[in-house]
């Protein structure tokens, strides 16, 4: 793949993703999805396929549900509503995936202050280097 063709399909993407970001705060009203927040939309080179990955916040509970509600129920809706806002000859089938890399990054610092905090201040005294 040449870097026009990347290029393109990382711009077709960040504008489905502000357009998207819009439309589901303004014209979905489904109480479960009221806290979306799209991350990123991967289109593929062909334009036929784009991967969106989001997240629910302040809780990602009930993801599967989710996932289940914009594949099925608002896809439709979603890619007509899509291709009112963003031009373009074909709009790609709309693919919704929970993003775990938040909550995965969220695990990792609490370890990490787990583990600092199980450390005692004689072993952080003894692992400091003398002067």
């Amino acid at each position: 793949m040449n870097d026009r063709e990347f290029d393109r399909t990382e711009r077709i993407g960040a504008e489905m993703k502000r357009a998207l970001a819009v439309l589901v705060r303004d014209q979905v009203k489904d109480p479960r999805l009221a806290n979306i927040t799209v991350h990123e939309v991967r289109v593929t080179r062909d334009l036929a396929h784009a991967k969106v990955y989001f997240t629910c916040f302040p809780s990602d509970e009930n993801t599967q549900a989710q996932e289940r509600l914009l594949n099925k129920q608002l896809a439709g809706f979603l890619r007509h509503a899509l291709a009112q806002e963003v031009r373009l000859r074909l709009m790609p089938q709309l693919h919704f995936v929970h993003d775990e890399s938040i909550a995965h990054g969220q695990h990792l610092s609490s370890l990490i202050e787990q583990a600092v905090a199980d450390i005692s201040p004689a072993d952080a005294d003894a692992a400091a280097p003398e002067h």
